[in-house]
C-alpha cells in the first residue's frame, strides 16, 4: 500500500470513528450491518447511521423525562422485526443503567424473536425481553407489565400501528412514538362508499380518482390517528424523519400524555368520519365517548 493510500485509509478510519458515538457497541453495529465486518462505514451504512441518530434524538429526551420522574423505564417496541430500534436504544441509553429498566420487543415471527434473544445474550444486554406475540395479543398478555412508559411502532404492518395505539392507551403510556404504516384500509372504505357520497358531497372529488384515493386515504388515516390520540388527552406532534427520503413512510408521530381536554378532538374525529363516509371505522378510531356509546348500544 502506498503512503497516499495508507493516509486515505487512516483518514477514513478516523472519520468513521468520529461518526460513531463514544461507548457504542461495535459488535452491535456490525450485527445490524451499520458497520462492515472489518468495522468500517460505507455510503449505505452512513445513511443508516444518520437515520438511527435522527430518530434517537427524538426519543432520548422522552426517556430522560421519564428518568427524572422514576428510575425504572419500560419501553415496548411493536412490530420489532430484528429489534433494530430496541438494540440501538438499549446500547445508547439503557446499557449503562444499573436498574430494572426494560425494553420489550414484540414480534410475530418466531425466528426473528429467537435471533434477537441470541444477540441480546451475546452482547450482554440483560434488560431486553423479546415476545412472540401479535400487537393485539400483547394488549392482554400477562407477559407484559400493566403500565408501559414508552410505546414505539415503526412501520408496523397490517393493523399493527392502530393496535399499538390501543396497546399504549391500555398501558397508560406517557409517550407514543409512531412511524405509521398500512393506511390501505381507510382507502378501501373510501373507495367502497365513493358512489354514495359523490353526488351529494363535492369533497368526494378529492379522492374520486384511484391514485388520489390511495394518497388521500393515507393522509386521512394519520389525521384520524392524531385526532384519536388527542381525544384521549395526548398532545401530538407530527414531523418528518430526515434521511428517510427513500421511503414515503417517513412521517413521525410523537404523542405525549398531558391529560388535555378531550371534547373538541372527539367531536372533530366524529365529524371527519361522518363527512368522509367512514362511520364504519369508528371502532378502529375509538374514543372514550365512542366506547361508551358502543357499550350502551349493546
Amino acid at each position: 500500500m502506498s503512503k497516499k493510500q495508507a493516509g486515505k485509509e487512516s483518514g477514513n478510519e478516523a472519520k468513521d470513528a468520529h461518526e460513531i458515538r463514544p461507548g457504542q457497541s461495535i459488535e452491535l453495529l456490525k450485527e445490524l450491518h451499520i458497520l462492515t465486518r472489518d468495522g468500517k462505514l460505507n455510503q449505505d451504512s452512513r445513511r443508516k447511521l444518520k437515520q438511527v441518530y435522527h430518530l434517537y434524538q427524538f426519543i432520548e429526551p422522552l426517556l430522560q423525562e421519564i428518568q427524572n420522574d422514576h428510575p425504572d423505564i419500560t419501553l415496548a417496541d411493536h412490530g420489532a422485526g430484528k429489534s433494530y430500534l430496541g438494540f440501538i436504544l438499549y446500547d445508547l441509553f439503557f446499557k449503562e443503567r444499573k436498574d430494572q429498566s426494560r425494553i420489550y420487543g414484540i414480534e410475530t415471527r418466531d425466528e426473528l424473536v429467537q435471533k434477537s434473544e441470541a444477540l441480546a445474550k451475546k452482547l450482554d444486554f440483560p434488560g431486553m425481553t423479546f415476545l412472540n406475540l401479535s400487537v393485539a395479543d400483547s394488549i392482554t398478555s400477562d407477559l407484559l407489565p400493566k403500565k408501559i412508559d414508552v410505546v414505539t411502532a415503526l412501520h408496523a404492518c397490517n393493523t399493527a400501528t392502530d393496535d399499538a395505539i390501543h396497546f399504549a392507551l391500555e398501558k397508560q403510556a406517557k409517550f407514543i412514538v409512531l412511524v405509521p404504516c398500512c393506511q390501505a384500509e381507510v382507502a378501501s372504505v373510501l373507495k367502497k362508499n365513493k358512489g354514495k357520497t359523490l353526488a351529494k358531497n363535492a369533497l368526494t372529488e378529492i379522492w374520486r380518482h384511484p391514485l388520489h384515493t390511495r394518497e388521500f386515504g393515507s393522509q386521512v388515516t394519520n389525521v384520524l390517528r392524531c385526532l384519536q390520540l388527542e381525544a384521549h388527552g395526548y398532545q401530538v406532534n407530527v414531523t418528518e424523519l430526515v434521511g428517510w427520503e427513500h421511503s414515503m413512510k417517513n412521517e413521525l408521530i410523537i404523542a405525549t400524555y398531558k391529560d388535555l381536554p378531550r371534547k373538541r378532538p372527539t367531536e372533530r374525529l366524529q365529524e371527519v368520519l361522518q363527512t368522509l363516509g367512514l362511520e364504519e371505522m369508528q371502532s378502529r378510531f375509538f374514543t372514550n365517548e365512542s366506547s361508551t356509546t358502543s357499550a350502551e348500544a349493546s
